[in-house]
């Protein structure tokens, strides 16, 4: 093989891997350690705290690619919790030897140990069911573990922030795939997450065979046109019953978040999670949302 040949097939994969991950804020080992120490006295990942009347059900909040329980959820965490939520986090799809950076290993996998942290938060809390509360990967993983692994009996809610439902084209991106022989191959045994995120993936072909959406659940979506991520954007809907698909534009036309953004930082977007969450109480959504 020629040497500049030898070149393009690792080129071709970092490409594929730096368009299709969530970057959330970079931490060292040392801070994460004591941000992941504090969350409980913040209130969240706190096993003692038991649902109210009023928010009977626990939110599990569900991590994107390359992220984890802590700083994908610094903003959103704390909301919910100034709201009287019981709120827990996961870390899922860990690779051997690779610390902080999670939701890397197959998403099937993964899925395998969502249902294993809600058995975990309902037998704590008390509560009969869940609602869940994902980013990005976090926002379509849990649609494996409603549809194949029982989770639609023990889920209310699926609040989907940027999810890549359908997979992404990542502007074109992914057909890089095509162009070097083998390179699919390394993709998948290096990061397989990223991997079934391709649209057309083994992954998501199985996972939207027969529908989108499985009975007794209620699914929201938001999503924002400026996603670079999961493109197109519309990919990220859902169709069925019980779907509402959001895009932050139509509620405040200046709000500029992209991929990452949308999930870390945007209230707006938080607003809309809380509307999912407790519809009978929904407010309007509007750019005032940014400080309510």
């Amino acid at each position: 093989m020629l040497p500049w040949k030898r070149l393009l097939r690792p080129l071709a994969v970092l490409l594929l891997t730096a368009a299709v991950t969530v970057v959330p804020t970079t931490a060292s080992a040392t801070a994460a350690t004591a941000q992941a120490e504090s969350a409980p006295s913040r209130g969240w990942n706190d096993y003692s705290c038991k649902p109210s009347a009023a928010h009977p059900r626990p939110v599990v909040l569900v991590h994107g690619t390359f992220a984890n329980s802590v700083d994908n959820w610094l903003g959103l965490a704390p909301y919910l919790v100034n709201r009287d939520y019981c709120v827990f986090a996961l870390d899922y799809g860990q690779l051997p030897g690779v610390p902080l950076f999670n939701g890397l290993g197959p998403i099937d996998k993964s899925a395998e140990q969502l249902k294993t942290f809600v058995d975990k938060v309902l037998a704590a809390t008390g509560a009969a069911k869940a609602d869940l509360v994902g980013h990005s990967q976090g926002g379509m993983m849990p649609r494996h573990y409603l549809k194949f692994l029982g989770g639609a009996a023990k889920v209310n809610a699926l609040v989907g922030i940027a999810p890549d439902n359908h997979g992404t084209t990542l502007n074109g991106l992914a057909q890089l795939l095509d162009h070097f022989p083998g390179a699919a191959d390394l993709l998948s045994t290096a990061t397989p997450a990223l991997a079934d995120q391709v649209a057309g993936s083994a992954f998501l072909t199985k996972l939207n065979a027969g529908g989108d959406t499985v009975p007794g659940v209620r699914y929201t979506v938001i999503a924002t046109k400026y996603d670079e991520v999961v493109t197109p954007y519309r990919s990220q809907y859902l169709d069925g019953p019980n779907v509402r698909n959001v895009l932050v534009q139509d509620l405040c036309a200046v709000d500029l978040s992209e991929h990452a953004a949308i999930g870390l930082i945007d209230r707006i977007a938080f607003h809309e999670v809380a509307n999912a969450l407790d519809p009978a109480r929904a407010t309007p959504t509007t750019c005032l949302s940014a400080i309510g």
